[in-house]
């Protein structure tokens, strides 16, 4: 689905212009994404198999949620929307714990140029994994994995079909998931 989003520069500073999704990615245009982690309190991680129709990475294991910020939207109120949407559930601003901004520069073709910065959130998923609603268009799949487990196939993002983000940035990942559950 193609949207209004806001443009950034290399820096992730606001240009003031926007334009449509897919010109940023035509073009190579810094824009903002939210990526939203679930885990459980016993150690698992919620990923998300992406849908088969994606224009990247299709069928590969990724974030639990994630998604565009449109343009003007507030970025925690794109995260809360993106988390009804994909997984259908509704969770409070509280429930969200910002860990960090990741920039990544994937330059998928010469058509699609994927120049991002990832406000990126871990938060508790507190119900029971057979009460998430998957958005069938985005999401092909979802499954709790073992942090550990998770932890071990990251040495082989190919091997385990896993969207190839940069190492450092799911290493951030496993580090603070690992650090909120020590404190359970």
């Amino acid at each position: 689905m193609d949207e209004l989003i806001d443009i950034l520069d290399a820096e992730g500073n606001m240009t003031n212009t926007t334009a449509m999704k897919s010109e940023a990615h035509k073009n190579g245009w810094f824009h903002q994404t939210v990526h939203i982690w679930f885990y459980t309190s016993d150690g698992k991680i919620l990923l998300q198999q992406r849908g088969k129709n994606k224009d990247v990475y299709p069928l590969l294991w990724d974030v639990s949620v994630a998604g565009h910020i449109g343009a003007g939207e507030d970025i925690v109120t794109s995260a809360l929307r993106e988390v009804q949407e994909e997984i259908g559930l509704s969770i409070a601003p509280s429930d969200l714990e910002k860990i960090g901004i990741f920039k990544s520069v994937k330059k998928h073709s010469e058509e699609l140029k994927d120049y991002e910065f990832h406000h990126t959130f871990i938060t508790e998923l507190k119900l029971p994994f057979n009460t998430l609603q998957k958005q069938d268009s985005e999401v092909e799949a979802l499954k709790l994995v073992l942090k550990n487990q998770f932890g071990t196939e990251l040495q082989d993002v190919f091997k385990y079909n896993y969207v190839p983000h940069d190492i450092s940035y799911y290493k951030t990942i496993l580090k603070e998931i690992s650090d909120r559950l020590n404190k359970l």
